[in-house]
């Protein structure tokens, strides 16, 4: 039968995976491979899907079946869930056990071999949707964009049609042969405005309007996606408009990367006890202290429907009461419902 699914690229049947299994002589080097590995998803969210994410361990709880250690990356969608981005994880010689992975150590003595597993997903497209779109759509990070920019020519009669396609179409072949994913919309059975309105939808970072007028000034108009409205306009020389266009896509990706990085850090609350707790976690997440006990956890998740998202790598100093049950705590946890 046919299923609706209302969370298509977050829960649904199928994922495309990036996924490596790797196989290590000692722990040591298991380990720094799962957190090499967790260190490349990050910078991949931060510096081409302009997503902040938090990293951090698994609890027991939530870790990885058969796994000794899970890491993540976890990232808040626009309406405040977490969405676990990314995994790597340490099996020490589990695994290897299980299926008879061996090897010859220095000592010529055949042993088992210290495994991990690493996976991000086509989960991420779903992130960069949540995470950056508005009310009039898709907005796409500039890098992972499959069009950068969009090239809209403007006229009103066969005249001015003549003197705009032949400027926008040099420009657009400046803009092509600098590296930049163009697209030409030469479209004339539609409006300006309409044009407008579809790249807006499909997220296209950045619109180049050229108008007869423009083309006397030797100008063109730049609309940023991130930006909606005359607040996102700006004039653009003709002359080294590629070098323009790509200090505004970078400035685009950062655009979006502070936003979202300020929407995230404004959601994240530290509350002062359990009942403060229960109320942020329904709008937001919570980073508390946590004793660590599973039946905590467990009690904690059938009260609120959060579920610890990750334990930080790098912990504060000091120590406090699990926010729940009031028993010492050494480790602060992210609190979130999740997808």
């Amino acid at each position: 039968r046919w299923e609706l699914r209302t969370k298509l690229f977050l829960r649904t049947a199928e994922f495309y995976w990036h996924e490596g299994h790797t196989a290590h002589a000692s722990e040591e080097e298991a380990k720094e491979e799962m957190y090499r590995i967790l260190d490349i998803y990050e910078r991949f969210c931060r510096e081409e899907a302009a997503i902040p994410v938090l990293k951090g361990t698994k609890s027991e709880t939530e870790r990885f079946a058969g796994a000794q250690i899970t890491t993540s990356i976890e990232a808040m969608m626009w309406d405040k869930r977490a969405l676990q981005s990314g995994t790597s994880h340490y099996f020490g010689d589990n695994f290897a056990k299980a299926f008879e992975i061996q090897f010859l150590n220095k000592d010529n003595k055949l042993t088992y071999a210290q495994t991990t597993s690493w996976a991000i997903s086509s989960r991420i497209i779903g992130a960069m949707i949540m995470v950056h779109g508005d009310d009039n759509g898709l907005v796409l990070p500039p890098r992972l964009a499959p069009i950068q920019v969009v090239v809209v020519p403007i006229f009103k009669n066969d005249a001015e049609k003549e003197k705009v396609m032949e400027v926008a179409d040099r420009l657009f072949s400046e803009l092509k042969a600098a590296g930049v994913r163009v697209k030409f919309d030469d479209r004339d059975n539609v409006s300006s405005g309409f044009k407008f309105n579809d790249w807006e939808m499909r997220g296209v970072p950045l619109r180049i309007e050229i108008g007869p007028k423009d083309v006397e000034k030797g100008v063109v108009t730049a609309a940023r996606r991130d930006i909606p409205g005359k607040a996102g306009k700006t004039a653009l020389g003709m002359d080294q408009l590629a070098g323009q266009v790509a200090e505004l896509l970078t400035e685009i990706h950062a655009s979006l990367y502070e936003k979202a990085l300020a929407f995230r850090d404004a959601h994240i609350f530290d509350p002062k006890n359990y009942a403060e707790f229960k109320e942020v976690v329904q709008n937001g997440w919570a980073y508390s202290f946590w004793c660590g006990d599973k039946d905590c956890e467990a009690q904690i998740k059938e009260d609120t429907k959060a579920t610890t998202r990750c334990i930080p790598l790098e912990q504060e100093s000091g120590t406090s009461v699990c926010i729940h049950c009031g028993k010492p705590a050494a480790e602060r946890a992210y609190f979130a419902r999740a997808y």
